[in-house]
């Protein structure tokens, strides 16, 4: 097996890296000077997009650093997810970096659906705009009254009405996007009830325009207290909302599938960018812990600084490797085959992130809290991301099961 990045890997990554450091980095203060001059008190419907971020976005899309997430050579850079792995690791050094690349969660991962899965007349109406950054678009997953964690639990509803239109109820919740001012469509997942399909057939994905009759943002959900708007997290309430049959995506009934489809390479691409966010850190602590002194030394040389330099080091790079190894195994074998090895990184990338965020706090001591540096950022990252996509709990009795089954059935290998 062989994690070489190709030469197109390569060229991508070095040139994102650079448009971080020479433009986005820069922008970074303007663009939460923008955000407090706004002075919208939390009112998501008040707040508006940074100028300074559409700039960005403009630059990016002109130099072909767009879409970077999609294996495809005409609509994206035409990546494997391996090659894809160290672009996305140089985005996850900023906050900002996957939304001026079009490549943030979740428009993304609906992206993908799209162009997997999207009929012609769904790929012209919402795929188009999507990759254009015309819009932006959300997906409704979880839900406030239900384990969510197992999908199977959802209790909102997509029932056909007819031959030509479904009707879709239900209230959803932790809706990345809901805030944003271009956010147009939900790819809203419910049951589809039918008593002669298994458990797993009974779901169904639709595209839901967020203007319909019957959509109703009830309330954004801050993140530790934060409101962040251009990642807002809302809760919304869809009553008896008609929509065309054709919004369907895949079919009635293929909702799990493609869901889980869906969520393998987004996992992945999470596990990137917490490495490039654990990088970052890294480099902060290094020059925090050598340019200042306490007690006559260095802070890197007190209270086993050094210790847990070398100890984030070791863990960064073991998680590297084991993402790499993930997005290899899912170019050959697919989401279904590489469950394993997706939920292994999901488990292993966010905690080390935060761990190492969690180290570099403490030896920034009161800077570290503050908003002057993206620790606290990186810190929610990181751990919004145990829940995110599946909590860490039942990742790891998923990779148990596959390894009892494994164990059992005499397999040897990986």
């Amino acid at each position: 097996m062989d994690f070489e990045p190709s030469g197109r890997s390569r060229e991508f990554a070095e040139r994102v890296t650079r448009f971080i450091r020479e433009r986005v980095a820069p922008a970074e203060p303007v663009y939460r000077e923008e955000l407090a001059a706004q002075g919208h008190g939390g009112d998501w419907g008040r707040w508006r997009e940074p100028a300074v971020m559409r700039k960005l976005r403009a630059q990016a899309k002109t130099e072909g650093l767009w879409n970077l997430f999609l294996p495809d050579a005409e609509l994206g850079a035409g990546l494997s997810t391996l090659d894809y792995a160290p672009v996305a690791e140089a985005t996850g050094h900023s906050l900002l970096a996957p939304e001026v690349f079009n490549c943030q969660a979740p428009d993304s991962g609906n992206m993908e659906v799209l162009w997997k899965y999207g009929s012609a007349e769904q790929k012209e109406r919402w795929l188009r705009p999507l990759l254009a950054g015309e819009m932006r678009s959300v997906i409704c997953m979880t839900e406030p009254d239900t384990a969510s964690s197992d999908a199977t639990n959802l209790q909102a509803t997509i029932v056909p009405d007819g031959e030509g239109a479904v009707i879709v109820d239900g209230r959803k919740w932790w809706t990345t996007n809901l805030g944003h001012p271009d956010a147009k469509v939900a790819i809203f997942m419910g049951r589809t009830p039918d008593e002669s399909k298994d458990r797993h057939h009974q779901h169904s994905l639709v595209l839901v325009p967020l203007d319909a009759p019957g959509v109703t943002i009830e309330r954004m959900l801050p993140v530790f207290g934060e409101y962040d708007a251009p990642a807002g997290h809302g809760e919304v309430r869809f009553t008896n909302v008609r929509v065309p049959r054709a919004n369907v995506v895949g079919g009635l009934g293929m909702g799990f599938e493609i869901a889980q489809g869906r969520l393998g390479p987004g996992r992945i691409h999470h596990c990137m960018r917490c490495i490039g966010a654990a990088e970052a850190t890294l480099a902060l602590m290094v020059e925090r812990g050598t340019s200042r002194h306490a007690f006559g030394k260095p802070l890197l040389d007190l209270g086993g600084n050094r210790e847990r330099l070398a100890e984030a080091r070791i863990a960064v790079d073991q998680a590297r490797l084991l993402t790499h190894y993930a997005a290899w195994k899912l170019d050959r074998v697919g989401p279904h085959g590489a469950m394993a090895e997706i939920s292994a990184i999901k488990v292993v990338a966010p905690r080390v992130l935060q761990r190492v965020v969690d180290d570099a706090i403490q030896i920034h001591g009161g800077a570290g809290l503050s908003k002057d540096l993206p620790l606290t950022g990186f810190f929610a990252q990181a751990r919004s991301l145990r829940i995110a996509d599946g909590p860490d709990e039942v990742h790891l009795a998923l990779i148990a099961r596959l390894e009892l089954a494994r164990q059992r059935g005499g397999e040897s290998g990986r």
